[in-house]
């Protein structure tokens, strides 16, 4: 565990789950922070972080002025650069785990993360956080892709019947969200963000208006 005086910012954390957002919060009035990590494997038992990109949505808009990205320093390797493009001088020039971890989570606060996949970001940032402070986040999540799986069993996807896959490109190609700076961790925030604005849209029309209504519990 990191013994260093960053630690003073876990009260502070864990502190903003006080008087948090319920099951009964209306969506609009949630700040979620959409999520997405570049890490060294798929694995998140012995994944090491990349990047960490986020943005927050509230009110129904992407708000571009509260965001985050942080490069994480590591010993330089073949797999940085043939999967996410990161040469050695940009990985030299990253922050240390703990750093970013605790840059991470005085932005994150009680933010609901949000994310395609996002097991494999929370329990590799979780891992980060145990390793260096003793804590895992507590913050409620929600899929993308769980929610446009609950919104077809809604009959949302009525009108596209042979509409089946819905990895990221696929969800980009139905709702005409164009996949800049695809396997970017900001990159993927931003095109994640874009279709999570699009199933709260769908999802309000069948009654899903409330923060209990979306989120799907990812298992402990």
């Amino acid at each position: 565990m990191d013994n260093s005086d960053t630690g003073q910012f876990i009260p502070d954390y864990l502190g903003a789950f006080e008087g948090s957002w319920t099951e009964q919060t209306p969506a609009e009035r949630v700040r979620f922070v959409v999520l997405d990590t570049e890490t060294t494997s798929t694995d998140a038992r012995t994944a090491r972080l990349i990047t960490i990109g986020a943005l927050a949505v509230n009110g129904g808009q992407i708000l571009l002025g509260d965001a985050f990205e942080e490069m994480i320093a590591l010993g330089y390797t073949s797999s940085s650069v043939a999967v996410h493009g990161i040469t050695r001088d940009e990985s030299r020039e990253g922050v240390s785990e703990a750093a970013a971890i605790e840059s991470f989570l005085k932005y994150l606060r009680d933010g609901v993360t949000v994310g395609h996949h996002i097991g494999h970001d929370i329990e590799t940032i979780n891992r980060a956080a145990e390793r260096n402070f003793g804590i895992k986040l507590e913050n409620q999540s929600l899929d993308t892709m769980d929610l446009a799986l609950h919104l077809k069993d809604d009959g949302a996807f009525l009108g596209k019947p042979e509409f089946e896959d819905f990895s990221l490109d696929a969800l980009c190609d139905l709702f005409g969200v164009v996949p800049h700076d695809r396997h970017t961790a900001g990159g993927d925030a931003f095109i994640t963000a874009q279709i999570f604005l699009r199933l709260l849209r769908i999802a309000r029309k069948f009654g899903r208006n409330r923060l209990g209504a979306l989120t799907v519990p990812y298992p402990t």
